[in-house]
């Protein structure tokens, strides 16, 4: 079989296509025909060592697919071979014709659900409605300030938002990113510049979150930027908010904490790996919940472009640049 795999550190022009040995599912494994790929930004990551997981190499990146049942392990149960489903894989692989992936992480995909769609819906969705409804306990009424509202978390984190009853404000970089977040059904959407800022432009900077938000503040925060976005976020937090910490594209950035004092305000760290790895049962819970507002329509998983596995380093790429406006799947 055909797989795109990391030779050696380095950006996306490092990846190598090449033919692997079809793999065999162990115990508790099943063996699926990879039907669509998600990206995300741990693949960017990853393929650099710069991630916190390193496999030995070579190895394929991607982590989030959609595929088909071709082969199932000893003590296995509840799984036929045709079966469609969409899964994470713990230790990659995904950018591949064929993978293996634990049954425990699978999930049925039904009929009437797009493949393409399935493979953009675990890692942003599964992150966001952990973030909003564990860490940062948003309540119907709130005001949600989403950072980076247009990429694959940011453009949940609307839609979530709206579907948990909250008034969501969506920050973006630039005017088409501003009409994916309006579509997606933010409330109020202001435009920020590039960062880096100096001190005059951080001011205005946290000035324009404090009049997006309102005069009351944003009760809950969802930073998947970082930066020097974060502290202008934070400066306008509602008495008593949640600050989620996300991820980092933008930096990791260096926030003071009186400001968290000031406001008796939470921050909150954001690992759903190891949410889901501990509480395997309420991580089963947000999923079901999931898949009823997909079903619904109240969900969406926007889908900016599709590669082939061939071209799967320029998905890698694109996702880096911070240019892409939803999710980039890889289709073998």
């Amino acid at each position: 079989m055909k797989a795109l795999l990391s030779v050696r550190p380095g950006g996306p022009q490092t990846l190598e296509l090449a033919e692997i040995p079809e793999p065999q599912p162990s115990a508790g494994e099943l063996r699926v025909r990879v039907l669509a790929c998600g990206i995300n930004y741990p693949d960017v990551l990853i393929i650099e060592d710069k991630y916190q997981f390193k496999p030995p190499r070579p190895f394929a990146p991607g982590s989030e697919i959609t595929g088909v049942v071709e082969a199932i392990g000893e003590g296995v149960s509840g799984w036929q071979v045709g079966d469609r489903l969409f899964a994470l894989m713990r230790d990659g692989g995904g950018l591949a014709e064929q993978a293996v992936v634990p049954s425990d992480s699978a999930f049925r995909l039904l009929p009437g659900f797009d493949a393409v769609e399935g493979a953009a819906l675990l890692f942003t969705y599964g992150t966001t409605i952990h973030a909003l409804t564990d860490r940062g306990r948003l309540k119907p009424g709130n005001t949600l300030l989403v950072l980076g509202a247009a990429g694959g978390v940011g453009l949940a984190a609307v839609e979530i938002g709206k579907a948990m009853g909250a008034r969501v404000v969506a920050a973006v970089s630039h005017a088409r990113k501003a009409a994916a977040a309006r579509k997606a059904g933010a409330d109020e959407v202001m435009i920020y510049g590039k960062g880096p800022f100096d001190a005059a432009a951080a001011r205005e900077l946290a000035a324009s979150f404090k009049a997006a938000v309102g005069p009351d503040g944003a009760h809950v925060i969802y930073d998947p930027v970082g930066g020097d976005y974060s502290e202008a976020a934070l400066r306008a937090i509602a008495w008593e908010g949640n600050y989620l910490v996300v991820g980092f594209p933008a930096g990791i950035p260096r926030l003071p904490l009186n400001l968290a004092l000031l406001k008796a305000a939470n921050i909150c760290g954001v690992f759903w790996g190891g949410f889901f790895a501990r509480n395997p049962e309420r991580h089963r819970r947000h999923v079901s919940q999931l898949l009823d507002w997909w079903a619904q329509g109240r969900i969406y998983p926007k889908i900016d472009q599709i590669y082939s596995l061939a071209d799967g380093g320029m998905a890698i790429a694109r996702l880096a640049e911070r240019s892409v406006i939803g999710k980039v799947v890889v289709c073998p």
